[in-house]
């Protein structure tokens, strides 16, 4: 199956990479020339506190402003050579600050709001998307970029072909017949949990045109037996770093709570990386589209 690919006088041809092409989308290759000079906000020291805004950096070829980012930010690879500030919702004042930058940009689960309010105090400027989990979130961030970095027609250039993807996207999963269900598993660290309404993995699940398998309640909670139980899901999604973690997949399909689920005689799993599955960046059509087909793939 072809890809579409959006390239990018820098050679830089990332963004539609897992994305199918679809009838009636062809995008035109996206061709940036910013300069890498001070912005037109006048930003010239930039720190980003987001891994999907720090994809739209490299994408608006905007890197040069970029001295430090958060843990989150892995993609491209070229984001995991720039200094780190830490972990977005446990971020320290003095360790930010020493980068002298002159603009944070990050969304509203950056934290905590004291060491925010101690940036503020400093004169640098906070720029802030608040995370709905919503397509909206994913173009207020491409313009957020734009405009912080000075490069704003190339961010609505970008987004119009991000648009075309995500209706692109969404018109694949409208045609689907069939609404798999789905559970989605956080196991980064600690004990495993499963994620229900409100949460970055439940908008996912939704938007790829599936059924979350726990709709009892909010946020994430341990996995029990019960919940897996009760809950029945035909399909198991997790992210390649939460699988590493728990040991590989083979490893995952010991624990005992699966076998009582009807993914286990099919070991129906679904994985991908934590940033593109989770992070609401750029990348979330290609997200949504692998979601969609692959969960129907295992319910076939």
């Amino acid at each position: 199956m072809s890809e579409l690919l959006i390239s990018r006088r820098s050679g830089l041809q990332w963004l539609g990479a897992a994305v199918v092409a679809l009838p009636g989308l062809a995008l035109p290759g996206l061709a940036l020339a910013a300069s890498p000079l001070a912005s037109a906000a006048g930003t010239r020291r930039l720190v980003s506190l987001s891994g999907a805004l720090t994809e739209v950096v490299y994408l608006l070829n905007a890197q040069s402003l970029l001295v430090g980012t958060d843990t989150t930010s892995l993609f491209p690879e070229a984001a995991q050579k720039t200094a780190k500030v830490g972990y977005v919702r446990q971020l320290s004042a003095e360790g930010l600050l020493s980068l002298k930058p002159d603009a944070v940009i990050g969304t509203s689960e950056a934290g905590p709001p004291v060491v925010l309010d101690q940036i503020r105090r400093a004169g640098v400027r906070v720029s802030l998307v608040p995370a709905r989990h919503d397509w909206a979130e994913v173009q207020e961030k491409v313009k957020v970029v734009g405009r912080e970095t000075g490069r704003a027609a190339d961010a609505d250039k970008l987004l119009a072909q991000l648009d075309a993807q995500w209706s692109g996207v969404q018109a694949q999963v409208a045609k689907a017949q069939r609404k798999p269900r789905v559970l989605f598993v956080m196991a980064h660290s600690g004990s495993p949990q499963v994620a229900g309404r409100g949460t970055a993995a439940n908008a996912l699940i939704r938007y790829a045109g599936c059924v979350n398998a726990i709709d009892q309640f909010e946020g994430y909670r341990p996995l029990t037996a019960e919940a897996m139980a009760s809950a029945a899901p035909e399909v198991i999604v997790n992210t390649t770093q939460g699988i590493e973690a728990l040991g590989g997949e083979a490893a995952f399909w010991t624990r005992p709570e699966l076998a009582l689920t009807p993914a286990y005689p099919k070991k129906a799993l679904v994985t991908l990386e934590a940033s593109h599955l989770l992070g609401f960046g750029p990348r979330l059509p290609s997200a949504v589209q692998a979601l969609h087909m692959r969960a129907l793939q295992w319910v076939a």
